[in-house]
């Protein structure tokens, strides 16, 4: 199997190094998914791109992490999923909640249970999932928040299938908050 570099600011290639130097003194440490996205300057730039696009997003942090975890558990990315339940309880999401989607299982907020099933839908069906709009509309989102979806779920399929190509392994920080898989496997 062909291995990806896990590169350091000092070591990475072309404009990499700027980035991960920068993402590293804000986040107090280096992600290994960033570390080795770095292979490519410009998947590591469209990741943080991508990443600032979400944060301006209409959805609040709390919801913003609720998308990308779901989107993660759907493509059955074990680091995204790790890194979103962190995430997820940094914005204070309810520890429930997190667990349901980690389960598969659907959350005891109507609200939140519509976007999490309309997340679910534009991942499963890689956004053919018209059908679906009219219930997430119902819930009280709006035709801005669906597209916004399809924004947080575009990062997230860079990130997972970026994953599983490259096979990040899990940072330190997130390890409490490993997820085995869909089957559990």
């Amino acid at each position: 199997m062909t291995e990806f570099t896990i590169y350091t600011p000092d070591t990475a290639p072309g404009k990499s190094g700027e980035m991960l130097r920068n993402a590293s003194e804000k986040m107090g440490f280096l992600p290994n998914l960033y570390a080795k996205l770095a292979e490519s300057d410009t998947a590591l730039e469209a990741y943080f791109s991508l990443s600032s696009l979400v944060s301006k997003t209409s959805f609040s942090p709390a919801e913003q992490q609720l998308i990308l975890l779901v989107a993660s558990v759907e493509n059955e990315c074990t680091y995204c999923v790790a890194a979103h339940s962190s995430g997820a309880r940094m914005a204070k999401l309810d520890k429930g909640i997190i667990e349901a989607v980690r389960n598969g299982e659907p959350i005891d907020d109507n609200r939140l249970e519509a976007l999490r099933r309309f997340t679910e839908a534009v991942v499963i069906k890689r956004g053919h999932a018209a059908e679906d709009l009219d219930a997430f509309l119902r819930a009280g989102f709006t035709k801005q928040n669906a597209l916004e979806v399809v924004l947080c779920v575009s990062m997230k399929t860079l990130a997972n299938y970026a994953n599983h190509l490259i096979d990040v392994p899990l940072d330190d920080v997130l390890k409490r908050m490993q997820w085995t898989g869909k089957s559990g496997g």
